[in-house]
């Protein structure tokens, strides 16, 4: 049923990136003296950690240090999309033929030559990592960087989190030109900022502007899990459809943030943009290089901001923090003692008076971490110290552990790519080759099919494989699909 439940979810939406706009708001996609390098895990070697530099304004504003600085740490970030292919109507679910008829999913058509996207990175380590947003290679099947010397290589997924709309790649070389990460939270409105990227693929392209706000939520990052974090660095640098994953540094030439989004009712820049701040792109960056996966720390509360009606109505004598509306059961606010009609005003004491100064807070820790929360009760202040949950409510780091390769009856068994994953919006699956050589060429069965499912079991890693066919005997019905979006069943006799 969940397999069934996958692919119609798959075959109605659209296997391509690009920009969205929601409620006015789009996605960006369309598209010096040597530092000391200091060793961190994965073999990752950052040109420097993030500093709290003060920035130092030029004479007469001049932006041509900063700019020449940044460039060549901004990248091209090309993107390649397979179009579907005809079903294989002979292998289809035949309820899904039945509600669908000859047209299911839409994919009739003839085979079409690929899509292609366009975007911008940074690099942030110079052995070759760079972070880009999410949106810029979701569901790529193929992913290639241009440097600003004009080099092109082949770049693999290292890992994304949709809930910030941020992801990690990874090319082949050494000696990379890295930016240096600078502490966003030192960032004042009214300060002047540079955005660096690849708009409309005018490749190498700085725009200048000033901060116009902070802890900005433009309800962009919409999820089926509501997990998005959304407190945005807002600017009037000009970018555009291509600036998606670009550098937004201040006058050091300092990473601060990523641009992300622009306000438009056109497509096209309209006076302001956003991008996600460095607090949580450096968090989001080591938890992917370190364990695979974005720990999520969760404090466990419904709020909303305090305004003037709710002051009125619950007699608050204050229009600053969030107001607690209710607590997850054995929750971190729960055990910490926070309780519902409390009033949050500081974390670490860090003044949060949004929900997105809250999000962006807690998205800096994992996890098991503690952190102080300040609040007001009855108009009078407390602290209590809370430990981070999970959203299974618990402590525990949780790493990404796709499983090695395994052979069963000649065909070799792999744990699917993180691009592999990516691009049919997957949690598992597992990929099977030397078909021709095993027992399973009888099924019919190609090379490159993604098993999803055994008997209605879900697949998601080599171990789940060998364990439902070690516990089965007869026929076996198994479900996927192909690289280029087919489904396909077959039976199998063991």
């Amino acid at each position: 049923m969940e397999a069934r439940k996958f692919i119609l979810g798959l075959m109605m939406s659209a296997t391509m990136g690009g920009g969205m706009a929601i409620g006015g708001y789009k996605l960006l996609e369309e598209e010096k003296q040597p530092l000391a390098q200091t060793a961190v895990g994965n073999n990752v070697r950052y040109t420097s950690m993030m500093r709290n530099s003060d920035v130092v304004v030029p004479e007469g504003l001049n932006f041509v240090n900063a700019a020449a600085s940044v460039t060549p740490a901004v990248v091209h970030v090309q993107t390649e999309y397979n179009r579907p292919q005809s079903q294989a109507y002979g292998q289809m679910d035949p309820l899904l033929r039945q509600f669908f008829g000859d047209s299911f999913g839409g994919f009739q058509q003839r085979p079409q030559g690929p899509a292609q996207g366009s975007g911008s990175g940074v690099i942030i380590a110079s052995n070759g990592y760079i972070v880009t947003n999410n949106h810029v290679i979701d569901k790529a099947d193929k992913i290639k960087v241009v440097l600003d010397d004009k080099r092109e290589l082949e770049a693999t997924l290292v890992g994304t989190d949709p809930n910030t709309d941020l992801a990690v790649l990874k090319v082949n070389a050494d000696n990379l030109p890295a930016i240096r990460y600078g502490n966003s939270d030192n960032v004042r409105v009214g300060e002047w900022v540079l955005a660096v990227g690849n708009p409309f693929n005018l490749n190498s392209t700085v725009t200048a502007g000033i901060v116009s706000a902070k802890g900005r939520n433009i309800n962009i990052l919409r999820n089926k899990d509501n997990m998005g974090v959304e407190s945005f660095i807002q600017t009037d640098a000009a970018v555009n459809p291509g600036n998606s994953g670009g550098a937004l540094v201040n006058l050091n030439g300092d990473l601060v943030g990523i641009n992300t989004a622009i306000a438009t009712q056109t497509g096209s820049y309209s006076g302001y943009s956003f991008a996600v701040p460095t607090s949580i792109v450096s968090k989001v960056v080591d938890d992917l290089l370190k364990y695979g996966e974005v720990q999520r720390a969760l404090l466990g509360v419904s709020i909303r901001e305090v305004d003037a009606t709710l002051a009125a109505e619950k007699k608050i004598n204050t229009l600053n923090g969030v107001y607690v509306m209710g607590l997850n059961k054995g929750s971190a606010a729960s055990e910490a003692g926070l309780e519902e009609g409390d009033v949050i005003t500081k974390i670490n004491g860090v003044n949060v008076n949004t929900s997105a100064q809250l999000q962006e807070q807690v998205a800096r820790f994992r996890p098991g971490d503690k952190i102080k929360v300040t609040f007001l009760r009855d108009n009078k202040e407390k602290t209590v110290n809370a430990t981070l949950r999970n959203k299974m409510n618990d402590t525990e780091i949780v790493r990404y552990d796709p499983g090695k390769e395994i052979e069963i009856d000649g065909a070799k068994f792999k744990p699917l790519t993180k691009q592999e994953l990516s691009k049919f919006d997957l949690e598992g699956g597992v990929k099977i080759d030397d078909v021709k050589n095993s027992k399973f060429r009888e099924s019919g069965m190609k090379d490159g099919f993604i098993i999803l499912q055994i008997d209605k079991t879900d697949v998601k890693t080599p171990k789940d494989v060998e364990k439902l066919l070690n516990d089965r005997k007869g026929g076996i019905l198994i479900g996927g699909i192909y690289p280029d979006g087919r489904q396909a069943f077959y039976a199998l006799h063991r």
